[in-house]
């Protein structure tokens, strides 16, 4: 099981769950943050600090964003676009810094308002 991040953190990346993440399995693509499934822990601190409430535990992603918990998978597990080979696992988000870019799903989103970086 895991934590997954969906739609309303899409242009928002508020970066509070990056801090809070004990074990640094939080990453950054273009428009969005993405948990990575294999390296969270399921501790569930990053949850109670999202500002836009997108962090869900997968058993309780509410149906509207159920295609994020593959979405997320498919950051890892996919090529993104501009990349040879999948991310797999790097061993933590700040090792490997800002990714740039997006899932298909969340590249094709439209515009969700005003990015902001705090934290």
């Amino acid at each position: 099981m895991t934590y997954v991040i969906a739609q309303p953190c899409v242009d928002v990346k508020d970066r509070a769950c990056v801090e809070e993440c004990p074990v640094d399995c939080i990453y950054e693509g273009g428009r969005s943050l993405y948990i990575h499934p294999d390296e969270c822990v399921d501790c569930g601190a990053c949850e109670p600090v999202c500002p836009v409430e997108a962090i869900f535990y997968e058993d309780d992603l509410p149906d509207a964003f159920a295609p994020y918990l593959a979405d997320n998978d498919a950051f890892f597990s996919e090529p993104l676009p501009g990349r040879d080979a999948e991310l797999g696992s790097p061993g933590g988000a700040a090792r490997l810094g800002v990714v740039g870019v997006d899932t298909p799903l969340v590249a094709a989103l439209p515009p969700q308002g005003e990015a902001t970086e705090a934290g």
